[in-house]
């Protein structure tokens, strides 16, 4: 139980320490984190009313954007803050008090936390000014984006060892996820495209997160193609081995010799 308990007073340290680090102490650093997302929704809303008379879903555009890139934001931002973690805290591993694993719980707790309230503001901000009044399934967008975040943590505690290990593989895996953002379903439907390339999006799990947390929006959104469990599966392995990769790489990361 004291081991317990210290583990909690770190973690609770050191969320306040990034709280400080990240947004600052003025409230401008904690408007951005709000600001980033409404400008995206925004900019995509001004962009594709230009082109189209209606959305794919509903009557409101904001809301529909809203719906494909606020759970992409949960595993985007998610996936970005937990590979940075050690680089972060590398100064603090030398106590022997803290420990890696209590870095990145503290930094997934602050990023859920953030992303969960960013996504609330800006989803009852578009019902209130778009006056769009429907039934929404709550617990499913929670399951959706908890999948988001989980797929977040799993890759980015991949990648804290992958980037110090190999540099070479952070430039690939940056070419490959800047694409993401344009095929994973923001802003269109993907169990609407034509053969064979729906069946080759589906492998993308974000498509799926996507369609799961649109779906939960859109009653009359059926959702064709959508695979929880494939979903679920794939993040816990990406959860599960980047768990393995960090407990084996703990005592280099400790002593600064990860990438040496």
């Amino acid at each position: 139980m004291k081991l317990i308990q210290q583990h909690l007073r770190v973690t609770a340290a050191l969320i306040v320490r990034e709280m400080s680090t990240r947004f600052g102490s003025k409230p401008g650093g904690y408007l951005w984190a709000i600001f980033d997302p409404v400008a995206h929704v925004a900019m995509m809303t001004v962009i594709f009313q230009a082109i189209a008379r209606t959305p794919a879903l509903g009557l409101s555009f904001p809301l529909f954007f809203a719906s494909g890139y606020l759970p992409f934001a949960f595993y985007q931002r998610m996936s970005s803050f937990m590979a940075g973690t050690v680089k972060a805290n590398k100064a603090l591993f030398s106590y022997p008090i803290v420990s890696p694993f209590d870095a990145i719980v503290s930094r997934f707790i602050l990023q859920l936390m953030t992303d969960t309230l960013v996504t609330i503001l800006i989803l009852v901000m578009i019902l209130e000014l778009s006056g769009v009044a429907q039934p929404m399934d709550i617990a499913g967008m929670i399951e959706a984006a908890g999948a988001a975040a989980l797929l977040g943590l799993g890759m980015g505690t991949i990648n804290i060892v992958m980037f110090a290990r190999f540099p070479l593989y952070e430039q690939i895996f940056g070419i490959i996820n800047r694409p993401l953002f344009m095929v994973s379903g923001v802003f269109f439907l993907p169990d609407s495209l034509p053969h064979p390339f729906r069946d080759f999006i589906l492998y993308n799990p974000l498509v799926h997160i996507i369609m799961w947390f649109r779906a939960s929006i859109y009653p009359e959104y059926r959702a064709y193609g959508l695979d929880k469990g494939y979903v679920i599966e794939f993040a816990l392995v990406c959860a599960v081995a980047g768990l393995a990769l960090l407990t084996t790489s703990t005592r280099e990361i400790r002593e600064d010799r990860l990438g040496a």
